[in-house]
């Protein structure tokens, strides 16, 4: 059975990249080509020690031929259960007139307010 677009929740998603791009049969060398990184920089990102940020795990889902939506999840972007904030961070990721910094900013403050939000709704 192929691991190719299951979200695994107890891994990280430097496991799940390795794991993805090892199934695709490329080297680290071939999949940075492919995605216009640096191999120390997806070593990094595989190993855990970087988190990459949207715009790189989108390039890294083209490279792999995963949706950009299957990494998102993967790094804990996007909700597996399909949540209503997805539709959010789905038009967030999305609009080709955010830079990528300006993507993760967005994502992060959205998320924060609705964990704010619902802690405070909770009490």
């Amino acid at each position: 059975m192929s691991e190719k677009n299951n979200i695994h929740p107890d891994m990280g998603v430097g496991e799940f990249i390795r794991r993805q791009r090892e199934l695709a049969q490329l080297s680290v060398r071939q999949l940075a080509d492919l995605c216009g990184v640096s191999n120390a920089y997806l070593s990094q990102i595989e190993r855990g020690l970087r988190t990459p940020s949207s715009m790189i795990l989108q390039s890294l889902a083209k490279g792999l031929r995963l949706s950009a939506e299957t990494l998102y999840t993967q790094a804990g972007i996007l909700d597996p259960k399909g949540d209503e904030d997805g539709g959010v961070v789905r038009a967030v990721m999305h609009d080709p007139k955010l830079s990528s910094r300006q993507r993760d900013i967005l994502i992060e403050m959205y998320q924060s307010f609705r964990k704010n939000n619902g802690s405070e709704f909770s009490s």
